[in-house]
């Protein structure tokens, strides 16, 4: 049996065909006008310009002084005689060691001393009559060489005397143990009623002179040659090392405000690391510095006269690892340059090859254009970036 037309649903079905090839049609990509305006870019002009050059080295903070204070004579201590972490001056007393037995000591050698002396006057007395009674025969010549024997051997016990004299007063007086250099003491091993002994192993504490601090810092040869190449060929110019400015970085990130001079340069490269030593003298007024911090020494190297340099988004890298730029050239049409960069400088690459002055490298937009492109460049940072299409829902016809 064939269907009867049905004018109603026929019509329904082609208002349905032609919604959803509208629907379809919308979703379309449609091609760009013949006359679309140039893709805006963001570029950066290359002018030589002078550029310190900077290394960043990785170092330690050590004490300019370190003094370990052991005791040079056993006794009890009696006493201690300063804060821990106060500062002490040179000859300030640290420690005091019950002094009973050397002050015995002293005494007896005191006492020897005047013995001895008391000899020494008898012996010159004797040995001058013997050398009267000589002149007239009233005695023998050998008993007067034997008197002036005496004498001699009285006067060598007049000197040891009094070399036990002065080794009894020196074990007295260190008794009092003092500081040998200015500085900031550190803790206490001992308290008084401990037991210590001479020349002992472990020390009673440290004094260490913090300001100015030591820093040592590392270098690889590597670094260190091609710096002295550079200063050799003229590529760099610097001033002595001698007047090398040095600042610190904290471990915190933050900058110390002092600045250090550089003071010594290693000369022998250690086997195991391939580096070389640098020490500097960094004042430490305020006491923020302490022995065995890590910091971060940057080191003025050199300055380079006429250094292009580029922002580091401006240059891009192959997986191979070649170095590359785009650059608007003629008819504003982008240009990819291949280049050569030598160092990392804040947030710029030193070029060394592959760039002329006043080439325009794009830095800004780099995403949207390619070499062929033309572009209409204006300063970095100025480039207006691409709105995002906005699709409304069609209104709704009014009742």
């Amino acid at each position: 049996m064939i269907p009867r037309f049905d004018p109603a649903r026929a019509a329904s079905f082609l208002v349905g065909m032609a919604l959803a090839s509208g629907l379809f049609g919308c979703g379309k990509t449609q091609p760009p006008p013949a006359n679309a305006a140039p893709v805006q870019v963001g570029v950066h002009r290359v002018e030589p310009q002078r550029q310190a050059i900077f290394t960043e080295l990785p170092g330690r903070t050590s004490a300019r002084l370190i003094a370990e204070i052991r005791p040079q004579v056993g006794g009890i201590v009696q006493r201690r005689l300063f804060e821990e972490g106060a500062q002490v001056r040179v000859g300030q007393v640290l420690y005091q060691i019950d002094p009973a037995s050397f002050q015995a000591s002293y005494a007896s050698a005191q006492a020897g001393v005047s013995k001895a002396e008391a000899t020494l006057n008898s012996a010159r007395v004797t040995a001058q009559r013997n050398a009267e009674l000589v002149k007239i025969d009233a005695i023998s010549r050998q008993q007067g060489d034997d008197s002036e024997a005496t004498v001699k051997q009285a006067q060598a016990d007049l000197s040891v005397a009094r070399a036990s004299l002065d080794a009894a007063r020196i074990n007295l007086e260190r008794t009092r143990i003092v500081a040998p250099i200015s500085g900031r003491v550190d803790i206490s091993t001992v308290t008084p009623g401990a037991l210590v002994t001479a020349n002992q192993e472990t020390a009673l504490t440290t004094v260490q002179q913090l300001n100015p601090l030591v820093v040592d810092v590392v270098q690889s040869s590597g670094e260190l040659l091609r710096l002295r190449r550079e200063l050799a060929t003229g590529v760099l110019k610097s001033r002595s090392a001698d007047e090398a400015p040095i600042k610190l970085l904290l471990e915190d990130g933050s900058a110390y405000p002092h600045v250090g001079q550089l003071q010594f340069s290693g000369v022998t490269v250690n086997r195991s690391t391939g580096a070389v030593t640098l020490r500097a003298l960094v004042p430490n007024p305020d006491g923020v510095l302490m022995p065995g911090m890590y910091v971060r020494a940057v080191l003025e190297s050199g300055v380079v006269e006429q250094a292009l340099m580029v922002p580091q988004r401006g240059i891009t890298r192959t997986p191979s690892g070649e170095a590359s730029a785009l650059v608007v050239g003629a008819e504003s049409r982008v240009e990819r340059r291949v280049v050569r960069v030598d160092r990392a400088i804040g947030d710029r690459w030193q070029v060394v090859d592959g760039l002329r002055s006043g080439d325009l490298v794009i830095v800004d937009g780099l995403q949207r254009v390619k070499a062929g492109t033309v572009v209409q460049a204006v300063p970095a940072g100025m480039a207006a970036t691409p709105a995002s299409a906005s699709v409304s829902a069609p209104r709704a016809p009014r009742p």
